[in-house]
């Protein structure tokens, strides 16, 4: 079972702005969390999304508060939890969890930093990602993209971009010429932990296959809100790692009987 992040990768999210674990999450926990997924219509029927500068739709699901499913035996779990709290550098508390469905033809995220979004609420930058293959993520299903390094320039504004949230043009121009670009391709249970200022993005879906993602947001205890939007700290109740296959199996098996 893979462990929290190594004094290696963490000086690799400090210098990049993000870092990939290769089999963070076993093949068992990625079989029943795609079994999750494509069973359980509660989230499905929470999916909501905007449009792309080309008109095309996106489509994720968004939760603030854990579960005692297993997606929150996910974002409670020890091993994600940890690292998260080496990454910060204190106490963190769950600032909400998405499922991002890009289907096949869905649309692209446009540039952002996700501290774009979130800074009216939050006064630091003091708040990180991890986004969980659930599909594999390749170059033609729209995998994520990152500028290596940017986060070290700190937030810039923020407009519209479709009907979404994008990164002041002319700056992030200059920000796409300075910064290596890499695509991170991961196969299912892969991670990225990145920076809430790393610049980010992924196209459209171009293949015919589907391409999840499950990303887990966390902010620190000193770094609470100041003004509404997002939940307040709320002090994590943190599981033990073996319980996503233990709540898993239980779950899966319940969801195929209703089916």
């Amino acid at each position: 079972m893979a462990q929290s992040l190594n004094a290696e990768q963490l000086a690799a999210f400090n210098r990049d702005g993000y870092v990939v674990v290769r089999g963070f999450y076993n093949s068992e926990e990625m079989k029943l969390i795609r079994a999750k997924a494509d069973l359980d219509q509660h989230y499905r029927d929470m999916a909501h999304g905007g449009e792309d500068l080309e008109g095309n739709a996106t489509q994720l699901s968004l939760w603030d508060y854990p579960k005692d499913d297993i997606y929150g035996m996910i974002s409670r779990g020890r091993r994600l939890v940890q690292s998260m709290t080496d990454i910060l550098g204190e106490e963190v508390y769950h600032w909400h969890s998405k499922m991002a469905m890009k289907d096949p033809g869905k649309g692209a995220w446009e540039w952002h930093q996700d501290y774009g979004y979130w800074y009216n609420q939050c006064l630091f930058p003091h708040l990180c990602s991890c986004y969980i293959a659930v599909d594999p993520a390749t170059k033609e299903n729209g995998c994520l993209q990152v500028l290596k390094g940017s986060h070290e320039m700190g937030r810039i504004d923020h407009g519209s971009a479709g009907t979404q949230v994008g990164c002041e043009p002319q700056r992030l121009e200059e920000c796409v010429n300075r910064f290596e670009l890499v695509y991170v391709e991961l196969d299912p249970g892969d991670a990225v932990f990145f920076h809430c200022n790393m610049f980010h993005r992924s196209d459209a879906n171009q293949s015919d296959k589907p391409r999840w993602g499950l990303i887990c947001c966390y902010n620190t205890k000193s770094n609470r809100p100041v003004r509404p939007g997002h939940p307040d700290y709320n002090k994590l109740d943190i599981v033990e790692d073996e319980k996503l296959i233990e709540v898993g199996r239980k779950e899966v098996e319940q969801l195929k009987a209703l089916a």
